[in-house]
């Protein structure tokens, strides 16, 4: 484990748990933070980079976001598989050189999309084919935590994935706007991209919320789908086989005589603790990886359209530039 913020101990926790013995333990750069984990968890802080780098087959990097890069070089130079958190860069250039480190070296990249592993998300990909407009939407209250960034590499870069996800193909354009309201950065966004599917996404999000929402809504022919991210649920709805359209269409009926309503359901578990094991199962070879390197970069490079696109309405405004944070 590289990196024991806030953050990094919850993973540190989770994988201790995981992998017993085989858990070799953590590096951070702060030593009384060092100290402090290693004896909340019982588990081992490392003196430096190199001396973990020199006992392990894999690790997960959880550093702020502009040492992303720094760190991931340095690992898979040695072919050690990794789990990198998102953003997986700060930049293309820096995702594109960890990759080909990767793959020159043998090692796997997973990117740390946890809500991939969210339970609605999980109960709802069975249902969902060629979407034709999804609303997606992430409020939170305001936390110092990751606010040295636009919200959209902060928050909105999570929904970025998750439409990516749902509708498949490509970005074809993006339309964003977005102000700053208590930070320097843009605190609220929203934007509008459109997939060579056809698929149209709505995505908003805000650092700034009296209170916390993670819905998503799909929409596809006859269907739609309602999704609770924050409760783990949803909902599925499609018209029914047997509706008569035109009497449909000459008076009001109550919504269950035409919609059939089917509640989504999946198995419980922890997202984190999922999204670890999936990625020690693909060590393993047992499954592909969950989310690949190369699908952190293409949300990382939404996210950047949608930066600058903030940026050329409001020059110097957007905050695309990430600045050291502690995780």
């Amino acid at each position: 484990m590289i990196g024991a913020g806030g953050l990094g101990q919850h993973h540190i926790r989770i994988l201790r748990d995981l992998q017993g013995p085989d858990f070799a333990g953590f590096v951070e750069s702060r030593p009384e933070r060092a100290a402090h984990v290693a004896n909340d968890l019982g588990v081992r802080a490392f003196d430096s980079l190199e001396s973990l780098l020199d006992e392990v087959d894999a690790v997960t990097i959880v550093v702020p976001t502009p040492y992303h890069f720094d760190v991931a070089k340095k690992v898979l130079a040695r072919g050690i598989h990794a789990m990198i958190e998102k953003p997986i860069a700060t930049t293309l250039a820096e995702a594109d050189e960890m990759l080909r480190l990767a793959t020159e070296h043998g090692a796997l990249v997973q990117t740390g999309h946890v809500e991939r592993f969210n339970r609605a998300i999980r109960a709802a990909l069975p249902y969902v084919h060629t979407p034709r407009f999804i609303e997606s939407d992430r409020l939170a209250p305001f936390n110092p935590r990751g606010a040295d960034v636009a919200v959209v590499l902060d928050l909105m870069i999570h929904d970025i994935d998750l439409v990516h996800t749902l509708v498949g193909g490509t970005v074809t354009s993006v339309a964003a706007v977005g102000v700053p309201v208590l930070t320097p950065f843009v605190d609220m966004a929203n934007a509008r991209l459109t997939f060579d599917t056809g698929a149209v996404a709505n995505i908003t999000a805000s650092r700034v919320s009296r209170e916390r929402m993670r819905k998503i809504r799909i929409f596809q022919e006859r269907e739609y789908i309602s999704l609770d991210l924050a409760a783990g649920n949803g909902e599925f709805f499609r018209l029914r086989d047997d509706v008569d359209m035109k009497a449909l269409a000459t008076a009001p009926l109550a919504l269950e005589q035409f919609v059939e309503r089917i509640p989504l359901e999946a198995e419980e578990g922890e997202p984190l603790r999922l999204e670890f094991e999936s990625f020690l199962a693909a060590i393993r070879g047992e499954i592909p990886v969950a989310v690949s390197g190369e699908e952190g970069r293409e949300a990382l490079a939404v996210a950047l359209q949608i930066v600058t696109d903030i940026e050329r309405a409001q020059p110097g405004r957007a905050g695309g530039a990430a600045l050291p944070a502690r995780a």
